[in-house]
């Protein structure tokens, strides 16, 4: 590989994201468990969801406005201000939680630190993610970060010109084979992927992959396998 430069995504690659986002689904569907089964709430979010992304795009607060979204219609209106505010607290709860560093990760990018250009590449929301590179005390590592609204091969372009190199000059290595490997792949970069032990579902993909630009890790540490081979 003749890569210049490494773009890691952020959630569930450098820290734990994912987790926090199913404890709080569970605790919005008991919310109104007398309304509807917990299973059909959680499928009335996620279509909420999904239908919001083109609004909201990704992260914490257009998954709070779809919580209150949800609500509304599970409850068909009667929802009080108290289950509100609820709702509210579960986003701040989010906001501020701790940042848990994926294992290996820092010992990772202090191996790559001076032999490659790093740098963020992640959806969802700019103040957020801002907010979470600097708790996470890893912004010391990355040359730049790149907060995209959808990662698509437009998007992975606009990054290779703005880094000013070659697409085949850029690996990106992410836990999501839709965002961070198939776009990668299709305009002439490489990746590496890192599965993270949940995965939400709008991120799932069912084909498998085979490119020969593409490698797989069980863990973050096996990427230096690769770059030193």
């Amino acid at each position: 590989m003749n890569v210049k430069v490494i773009a890691f995504d952020a959630d569930d690659t450098l820290w734990v994201n994912e987790p926090y986002f199913r404890q709080t689904e569970e605790k919005f569907c008991s919310l109104f468990s007398e309304f509807m089964p917990m299973h059909s709430i959680e499928r009335e979010l996620l279509k909420t969801e999904i239908a919001n992304l083109g609004l909201y795009g990704y992260g914490i607060k257009g998954f709070v406005l779809s919580m209150v979204e949800t609500a509304l219609a599970v409850t068909a209106g009667q929802i009080n201000v108290h289950a509100i505010d609820r709702i509210l607290t579960l986003g701040k709860e989010m906001l501020n939680q701790p940042i848990e560093l994926i294992e290996g990760v820092e010992d990772v990018l202090k191996a790559l630190q001076g032999k490659y250009r790093l740098v963020v590449a992640t959806k969802g929301d700019l103040l957020d993610q801002e907010r979470k590179l600097k708790k996470s005390g890893l912004s010391q590592y990355f040359h730049h970060i790149e907060v995209m609204s959808e990662k698509d091969d437009a998007s992975y372009l606009k990054l290779v010109k703005h880094l000013d190199i070659k697409p085949e000059e850029l690996l990106m290595i992410g836990n999501s084979l839709k965002s961070d490997v198939i776009p990668m792949l299709h305009i002439g970069g490489h990746a590496i992927h890192v599965p993270f032990h949940i995965t939400w579902v709008h991120e799932m993909v069912e084909s498998q992959v085979e490119h020969h630009n593409f490698k797989s890790a069980t863990h973050v540490g096996e990427i230096l396998q690769y770059l030193n081979s």
